[in-house]
């Protein structure tokens, strides 16, 4: 019985060969969207899954408030916390620390030096909790005591070739920044303890190598001021820029330690006399390790995370393209419904019961549902690869979906395959023989109440996609267009030299400026400790002197005489650093959101009063406009500027020429002749600016493409629908043309009644697009307000695209003789 299914159900696809081809490149179309899609929903919602641990490791997160405002989260916390969490309560089993580490690395036998940032100062027990596969050395050991390393097979290659790496040294000096760790011109030798195969993709932490903490202390000893409590790597609650893991006992344990954590940091923070003159708390928050991915986005955070939303709103384009396709399959088998009613008739008179008719009906679809996907798997494996080029994530090739996923998706596919195929089974399988072999069956009224619910579902979809691409679009275009207020354009941006000594810093510098200068090209050259695009990781304590009690969160800027005037940064009120005033080394500049927050009504009052900074009393010298440091995803921050005529983290020069490689070509020999030492490594300013909407701009590549999937695909199918519809009406139009009537009324006839499906879609998926996609911006600090005419312009499209579909098939109808018309039956 089910071969001879089989056979009757391929006899049937090869009859009707352009209604097969139709359902086959609607349904397979709709499979390949729905697989790239979960494979990228799959890999995003699989990150840290490789740790046996991950059930049981949460990472810290410390909330930062100031007078009862909540002013930053953090990933980062005090380098104590995690000791004195596992001393007091029982259910943590470890605890390790990470702090970022980046240096310049040298393989003592060759010249060549490189700038590393993919790496931390890590706790031995990083290596317990977190799952590292060792190729050489003895992870249980390879981070005991200090100046030892671990590195990644690439970078084993990397350093030494072929050679075993294990037991040799590298030549460390590190990135010389404001905090008291690596001293200009320092340099120390490590070991390499160990190997470790290439740490996953899918991890929230890039690693390329490992550097032992008790290396972190001792660098600290030795750089930081002598008696100081403030920079201590191992017991300081002052200093938060260690990443704190956690052991537990159990996943259930999370629950019970968080609500602990308020009294504890009560105990050691709150309840300080300095905490409660300045009026500042702070508290403790778990998040679990395989959430830090989509949903942390705190202040210091290792790397850029992905975001749930993103995720979620190309899970449901999945579901949307998918059932489109399934909706059309439905319908075009219902809407043929007269063309299989002899069929049904003539196989009942022959003994056929419904069962078996349901039954070989269900075959057929399964049949078109199974081709189709078989097809849609050949063209996943070849579309993998230009897909991950535009979301811009490291995809695996072909296909491969988690268990969860690829569970996920089998269970979607068989249901929909089977309900698709199951409403047009029964419908089909009811007609009464007697009443379809005497040719009282004209049409199927049956099922017209469910294709245009069907239709009004489908361009729903339709029309909430085409709005969604328009919003994203706008919002993306908006930040990247939006004045930032600096002049970051035409900038040129140098990582700072760290292997000149502090002694003779300050003389090396002016002599590689005043070459710099004389590059025919460089307009300027400032130096700063970070530069626009970059998240400024140095937070600290702002308050008017004198008061103790006020205490805010402001972020500190460390620049040299130029830096105001090269970026074109507004001053609202005072003046610029000086050399012509010495105590400027006790000056600050603040923008206005510091002034504001300080409780300032303007920046005159401002002017000339004296805050508590850096452990300083200093005095406002001047006022700037407040300015995007980061992406507009971000709100402006208070910030502080000091003056420090010898910072060097990074040199900006500001270009007048179109002549861009000889002008970074003449730059790179003169950092050759000043700085050998140090690796020549830059960047464009406004390039690099930019990269913080990369995400955003993928996630709009990815919408838009499968918008146009999707939108194609409903057209296939109302193409197929419209093509049964104008069949079955083809003597009605014979007739009225007999009668007068014109090729535009014609039209209109053949094309009203989808059109007010498309208008009725239009009322549906109007306020359904408002809400998903103000959600969507929500994330946003600076954004868009969605117009009106958003919903006009995806209501024209869909009717415009609906119309030019029906017209297709419509037009051949109005143009015929009606002679041949009326001959058809």
């Amino acid at each position: 019985m089910l071969l001879n299914h089989l056979k009757l159900a391929f006899r049937r696809l090869t009859s009707a060969k352009g209604y097969s081809a139709i359902n086959l490149l609607g349904l397979s179309i709709g499979i390949v969207c729905c697989l790239l899609l979960f494979q990228y929903v799959s890999r995003e919602t699989s990150y840290d899954n490789f740790n046996t641990n991950a059930d049981r490791i949460v990472r810290l997160r410390m909330d930062v408030f100031g007078n009862g405002i909540l002013e930053q989260q953090s990933a980062a916390v005090y380098p104590a916390v995690g000791a004195a969490l596992k001393k007091e309560f029982p259910e943590i089993q470890d605890y390790c620390r990470l702090m970022a580490a980046h240096v310049f690395l040298a393989n003592p036998d060759r010249n060549t030096v490189t700038s590393e940032t993919k790496g931390y100062y890590a706790d031995p027990s990083f290596l317990r909790m977190f799952t590292f596969h060792f190729a050489e050395g003895d992870p249980a050991t390879a981070l005991d005591g200090p100046y030892k390393i671990v590195i990644s097979e690439d970078m084993a290659h990397k350093y030494f070739g072929t050679e075993d790496p294990v037991g040799k040294r590298l030549t460390v000096s590190g990135q010389p920044t404001y905090y008291p760790i690596w001293k200009h011109g320092q340099t120390e030798s490590f070991e390499i303890t160990g190997v470790f195969h290439n740490y996953p993709g899918n991890a929230h932490l890039a690693i390329s190598y490992l550097i032992s903490y008790p290396t972190f202390v001792d660098l600290v000893r030795k750089a930081a001021p002598p008696r100081s409590t403030t920079w201590d790597a191992e017991s300081s609650w002052n200093w938060y820029d260690m990443y704190t893991y956690l052991q537990l006992e159990s996943a259930t344990s999370t629950a019970h330690l968080e609500a602990q954590l308020p009294a504890f940091a009560d105990r050691y923070l709150n309840n300080k006399p300095d905490y409660k003159k300045q009026q500042q708390r702070n508290e403790f928050h778990l998040i679990p390790l395989k959430d830090i991915h989509l949903y942390s986005h705190s202040v210091e955070e290792a790397e850029a995370n992905g975001d749930a939303k993103t995720v979620y709103f190309l899970f449901i384009i999945a579901i949307l393209i998918i059932v489109i396709a399934w909706i059309n399959y439905t319908n075009l088998a219902t809407a043929r419904s007269l063309e299989r009613s002899r069929e049904v008739g003539v196989r009942k008179v022959l003994g056929a019961t419904r069962g078996h008719l349901i039954r070989q009906f269900l075959l057929e679809s399964l049949l078109m549902n199974g081709l189709a996907l078989l097809l849609a798997i050949v063209l996943t494996y070849i579309l993998a690869p230009l897909f991950s080029r535009l979301a811009g994530e490291e995809l695996p090739a072909g296909l491969q979906l988690s268990g969860t996923w690829l569970t996920n998706f089998l269970v979607l596919f068989s249901a929909g395959a089977l309900l698709s195929g199951l409403y047009p089974a029964f419908i089909l399988s009811g007609y009464r023989p007697a009443v379809v072999l005497r040719g009282l069956f004209k049409n199927s009224s049956s099922g017209i109440g469910l294709r245009k619910a069907l239709i009004v579902g489908q361009f729903t979809a339709s029309i909430l996609l085409i709005g969604g691409t328009i919003i994203v679009y706008q919002q993306v275009s908006y930040m990247r267009n939006q004045q930032l207020g600096i002049n970051i354009r035409q900038t040129l941006v140098l990582h700072g030299a760290g292997s000149v000594g502090d002694s003779s810093y300050a003389g090396a510098y002016q002599s590689f400026r005043n070459d710099l200068l004389r590059v025919q090209g460089v307009k300027s050259v400032t130096a700063s400790s970070e530069v626009m695009g970059r998240e400024i990781a140095f937070g600290d304590g702002l308050h008017l002197d004198g008061t103790k009690s006020g205490n805010y969160i402001a972020y500190y800027m460390l620049v040299d005489y130029d830096f105001i005037p090269a970026y074109g940064l507004h001053l609202l009120a005072g003046r610029n650093f000086s050399q012509q005033f010495r105590r400027d080394s006790k000056g600050v500049l603040l923008n206005e959101q510091a002034i504001k927050t300080l409780g300032f009504t303007s920046p005159e009052k401002a002017l000339n009063q004296y805050v508590w900074a850096l452990d300083d009393s200093c005095q406002i010298i001047g006022v700037v406009a407040d300015y995007h440091q980061e992406g507009l995803q971000k709100t402006i921050n208070p910030m502080v500027f000091r003056l420090s005529p010898d910072v060097r983290d990074y040199y900006s020069l500001k270009l007048e020429t179109a002549d861009y490689p000889r002008t970074v070509a003449a730059i790179s020999k003169i950092w050759s002749n000043h700085f050998p030492g140090d690796p020549y490594n830059y960047f464009f300013l406004d390039n690099f600016f930019n990269l913080q909407y990369k995400a955003d701009q993928q996630f709009g590549k990815v919408f838009g493409l499968f918008v146009f999937l999707a939108i194609f695909i409903a057209c296939f199918g109302l193409l197929g629908l419209s093509a049964y519809n104008v069949v079955q009406r083809t003597k009605e139009i014979g007739i009225r043309k007999v009668l007068g009537a014109s090729v535009r009324q014609l039209l209109y006839i053949l094309s009203r009644d989808f059109v007010t499906l498309v208008l009725v879609a239009i009322v549906v998926a109007t306020p359904l697009t408002w809400w998903l996609m103000d959600r969507w911006l929500q994330d946003f600090a600076y954004r868009i307000h969605i117009e009106w005419w958003v919903f006009v312009m995806a209501g024209v499209l869909a009717v415009a695209i609906a119309i030019l579909t029906v017209m297709v098939q419509a037009w051949k109808t109005a143009v015929a003789n009606p002679v041949k018309s009326l001959r058809t039956e």
